[in-house]
């Protein structure tokens, strides 16, 4: 990666990876994507759950499973809508407003997801992970005090800048790998904390 002169870098970042020199575009996130929310079929209605399609909440745009499954009467009863593997899945309402996450799944959403599908040219591994820095930011500034909920009005009316699509799929990359490796460790570091758990409980009378 190469630094930036000072002269340039309101246009572009101060660190890029070498061989990039364009100036980055800004666009509304709508302009560059669609998006679209789902719905939740009646709880009361025993026939509408049970079937084979995932139905993916707030809690579990990040997962690769689901608590709860839809039947296809479910989903036409229901305002409910079909997201597949690798879409941008933003959590819109309630204590996980402004997660965001890459959808490791075919199934259904429900209103409290945003589903953000890039046009050609825009790479979803760079705009989940702008949404994710700029999480804080969206919440402080939509939400008052953490109450309330975004919308997706909120999400496209996001000023996003963008490189060459190019740069968009290198820095993309890079961050997921970042966050392959946090995970791994993750995983590592948890394992530990239960044998320490199990330890302690065992050396100790």
């Amino acid at each position: 990666m190469a630094k930036i002169d000072d002269s340039v870098k309101k246009k572009v970042p101060e660190l890029r990876f070498k061989g990039f020199t364009d100036e980055w575009e800004q666009r509304k996130l709508g302009e560059v994507s669609s998006s679209y929310s789902g719905g939740t079929p009646s709880a009361g209605n025993k026939s509408y759950y049970g079937g084979n399609i995932p139905f993916i909440r707030s809690a579990e745009i990040n997962s690769d499973r689901t608590e709860l499954f839809l039947t296809i009467k479910g989903m036409n009863a229901s305002s409910a809508k079909m997201v597949e593997t690798g879409d941008i899945l933003y959590a819109l309402y309630g204590a996980t407003s402004g997660e965001v996450g890459i959808s490791q799944i075919n199934g259904a959403i429900n209103q409290a997801i945003l589903s953000i599908k890039p046009n050609e040219g825009y790479n979803s591994q760079f705009i989940m992970q702008w949404l994710k820095l700029q999480k804080q930011k969206i919440v402080d500034k939509y939400l008052q005090g953490g109450q309330g909920n975004l919308s997706g009005s909120i999400v496209k009316d996001l000023q996003v800048k963008f490189p060459h699509y190019d740069e968009q799929e290198n820095i993309g990359t890079f961050f997921k790998r970042l966050d392959d490796i946090i995970t791994l460790h993750q995983l590592k570091l948890d394992l530990l904390k239960e044998q320490k758990k199990g330890f302690l409980q065992k050396m100790f009378a």
